[in-house]
Parts: structure tokens; C-alpha cells; sequence
């Protein structure tokens, strides 16, 4: 069986006028050429079901772009295999009308703004949108803005928290937004946790609605500011937390923890944490249970590193002890407490409690308000 002549006479004349990609609505049975001078249609006219049609409409498709009717997958196995998946060959993956080649063109390593712009233009899907704004050039392109609107626009239709917590992040890329579409997001996000954690993963140290440094910011800035400027991470740290970025921070993530709603949440928000608080823990080992993380912090006040800064700021004590203990607050910890359960919810929060609970006294120090 083959396509009828009226539709190959008229895909023929397309691919004359050189395509830069090409998309099927497969529910109306028309397919679009993007050219330069625009878009051009053709409606297709089956000879048998959509479905066999269409697979004969991307065997001529492929048969034309690529020498041959077997599509996206086998070409994309010779010629990765042969490392020849250069920037003309990803163009070529955008003539087929296919989904999954395209996918194949946003996750490739030779990804130009270009190719970014055309195969958008091919198949608008969010997770395409998240897969190109992990290149810089795209970012940096005049593609970048459209991909991060279209993925808080469409950041309501999103059902796992895992994929809000992406979009979310890969929109707030600097540039890509402007200050009144962060803000609105961020009063979006009263009602969903899962984007905070975009926002603190995205920039922990420019956080919307910034709260005041510490009452007492400027007296530990006298003691340690010297330290922090002549390059000490750990005295830099704790300035940053008392500082109002890193107050603001500290809240942010101590909002996240108070109901967290997945384990996804949980586990962004502690990968983000033990990150920001990596200075910490230069060792870069970390714990085991909450007990393990309670007797190593207390020990950690007698390492050099606490040392230098008591030595300097005595009153630090609780505070070097909390940033200890945010530091190594990650995986194993919550893995010791919920094992292989997949519990969400309020039965994953009680699992979680004495993470959850060690996490906000932590954070109260930092803040200054444990009582």
C-alpha cells in the first residue's frame, strides 16, 4: 500500500521548497512544513485507517530525509554509531514528523539555538521545553523566554511534583523571566509546595519577598567578616545563613518541610539544603541515621574548622552545630526512616517525623527563634 499520488505529488513540492521541520496533526490528518518565508499544509487524504496512513506518511517522510523508510530509530542507531550525530543530521530528524525524533534533536549534545527554534516550532511539550533549557546556548537565545513561559503556563496541567520542581527551576534561569512573572509564580507557589523547591533550587540567594538579616547580623559580620572575605567557607556560610538572602532561605526551606507533600519534595528540598550547606562538610561524608547526625555535629564543634570561627565568635556555637546538621540531612537519613515505602502524605510525614522535626529545630536556630 502506498500514499495516494495527489498527497506525494503535494509532500514532493514541500520538501522542494526545503522544510526547516516538519509536524502532523494527526487529528485533523494535516501536515505542516515550517519554510522560511512561513508555514505551509497539506491535508491529507487516507486510503486506509489514520493509523497505517500516517505510518506511510513517515516511511516517505524518512525514505526523503534520510535515505531510507525505516525512520527515527534505525537512523538514529547507525549514525550515533558511526559518531556522525552532527548538526546536519539533527536537522534531518525534523523532517520526519515524528515525536520521538524530535525528542531525540532537544536532547542531543549538538543542540544550537537554531535547531532549538525549529523544534519547538515541530512539537511544543513541556518536557521538550525542559530538555533544551538545559543548554546554555538556548537559554541565552530568544527561544529561552518562550520555553519558560510555556512551562508556567502550562505548570497547572503538571500532576507529579517532580516534573513541577523541574519546570519550575529550569524557568527561573536568570533572563528568562522578568521580575513581576517571578513574583506572581512565586505567590502561586502558597498553594504548591513542589514550587518553592523550583525557587530554591533555581536561586537560593535571590529569593522574591527577601526578609531582614538577623537581628544580630551586623555584630557576627564584625567578628567573621574578615574570615569570609579572605576566603573562609565556612565563616562565608555563616554570614550568608544570618544574612537576609540566607534568612529568607532558611525559611523558605523550613516552609517546604513543615507539610511536604511527596517524597520528591523531600528529597529536592534536602539535596538543595545539604548543597547550600556544604561548607559545613568539607569531609563530604555524610550520616546515616538522625543519631549518627546528632553525635558527629557535637563533635564537629572541636574540629579546626568550628575552631577557627569560635575562636573568633563563641556565640556561633548552636548555629555551627545546625549547619552541621542541615549538611548531611540527605538520602540515607530519610532512606534509614522510610525504607522501600512509596508513602505520601501524612503517612510519609509521620514516617518522616524525626527528620522533619530535627530539620525545623535547625532551621529555628538559624532564624533565631527556637525558644
Amino acid at each position: 500500500m502506498e500514499i495516494s499520488s495527489e498527497d506525494a505529488l503535494r509532500l514532493n513540492v514541500l520538501l522542494a521548497n526545503a522544510p526547516q521541520a516538519i509536524r502532523i496533526h494527526e487529528s485533523s490528518m494535516t501536515l505542516y512544513g515550517l519554510l522560511e518565508s512561513g508555514e505551509s499544509s497539506v491535508k491529507l487524504n487516507p486510503s486506509c485507517s489514520d493509523e497505517k496512513y500516517l505510518k506511510l506518511i513517515r516511511a516517505f517522510l524518512s525514505d526523503r530525509a534520510l535515505g531510507s523508510p525505516g525512520g527515527y530509530p534505525f537512523y538514529l542507531q547507525r549514525w550515533t554509531r558511526m559518531g556522525r550525530m552532527r548538526e546536519d543530521s539533527l536537522e534531518r530528524l525534523l523532517l520526519l514528523g515524528d515525536p520521538a525524533a524530535v525528542f531525540a534533536v532537544v536532547c542531543a549534545e549538538g543542540l544550537t539555538s537554531e535547531l532549538a527554534r525549529r523544534a519547538w516550532w515541530a512539537a511544543e511539550e513541556a518536557e521538550n521545553a525542559r530538555r533544551m533549557l538545559q543548554t546554555r546556548e538556548v537559554v541565552q537565545s530568544d527561544t529561552g523566554p518562550l520555553l519558560a513561559r510555556y512551562l508556567i503556563e502550562y505548570l497547572p496541567f503538571e500532576s507529579e511534583s517532580e516534573t513541577m520542581v523541574e519546570s519550575v527551576r529550569m524557568a527561573l534561569q536568570p533572563g528568562l523571566l522578568d521580575q513581576d512573572e517571578r513574583l506572581a509564580l512565586w505567590k502561586k507557589a502558597s498553594r504548591k509546595t513542589a514550587y518553592l523547591v523550583g525557587f530554591i533550587a533555581a536561586d537560593p540567594d535571590d529569593l522574591p519577598e527577601p526578609l531582614p538579616p538577623r537581628d544580630d547580623f551586623s555584630l557576627h559580620q564584625d567578628r567573621l567578616g574578615g574570615m569570609g572575605a579572605g576566603g573562609d567557607a565556612l565563616s562565608a556560610l555563616m554570614l550568608k545563613m544570618l544574612s537576609g538572602p540566607g534568612q529568607t532561605y532558611i525559611s523558605t526551606c523550613r516552609r517546604i518541610l513543615g507539610k511536604p507533600t511527596t517524597q520528591d519534595v523531600v528529597t529536592t528540598t534536602l539535596e538543595v539544603l545539604c548543597n547550600y550547606c556544604g561548607a559545613a562538610r568539607p569531609d563530604g561524608d555524610g550520616a546515616s541515621s538522625i543519631d549518627q547526625l546528632l553525635t558527629e555535629a557535637d563533635d564537629f564543634l572541636g574540629s579546626a574548622e568550628a575552631g577557627v570561627i569560635l575562636a573568633q565568635d563563641q556565640e556561633l556555637a548552636e548555629e555551627l552545630k545546625a549547619a552541621r546538621i542541615l549538611s548531611g540531612l540527605g538520602r540515607e537519613v530519610m532512606r534509614s526512616l522510610l525504607g522501600d515505602s512509596s508513602a505520601i502524605g501524612s503517612l510519609m510525614r509521620r514516617k518522616l517525623e524525626p527528620l522533619l522535626t530535627q530539620a525545623k529545630r535547625q532551621f529555628d536556630i538559624l532564624l533565631g527563634t527556637n525558644a
